[in-house]
């Protein structure tokens, strides 16, 4: 194939086909122009994440997003094969939409007149 300094590649059917970096950004006005895609309906594939992926959109502890998934408080992950673990990100992102909409729920001080015995710090003087 020759160098091309427009990023053209070639025509098929008539339409001009561009190589993949002149290709506009998903979410801008011209993403939703290209042929391959419906108009106005959901993308023909789903996108999945894997662990690492996940690590860096929400950051909690691993052993935290496990014991959140048990109690069914975030998005089940599922294999692909079985190695290979991913969670569906569009379902991710509802979930941070959805505690993002959330109110706050400041958490209750336990109260520290029930207490049977009041501990002592080292070296406060007592011994």
């Amino acid at each position: 194939m020759e160098n091309n300094p427009t990023g053209n590649i070639g025509r098929v059917n008539g339409t001009e086909m561009r190589s993949p970096s002149a290709l506009p950004l998903p979410g801008s006005n011209a993403y939703g122009d290209l042929p391959q895609f419906p108009k106005h309906g959901v993308l023909p594939f789903r996108r999945t994440i894997r662990r690492h992926e996940l690590r860096q959109i929400v950051p909690l502890a691993e052993t935290t997003i496990y014991e959140m998934e048990r109690r069914g408080e975030f998005p089940r992950r599922f294999n692909l094969t079985p190695r290979c673990v991913v969670w569906d990100l569009a379902e991710v992102e509802a979930w941070i939409e959805e505690r993002k909409q959330a109110p706050r729920i400041c958490a209750a001080k336990p109260n520290v007149h029930l207490r049977k015995t009041r501990p002592v710090r080292a070296g406060s003087g007592q011994e």
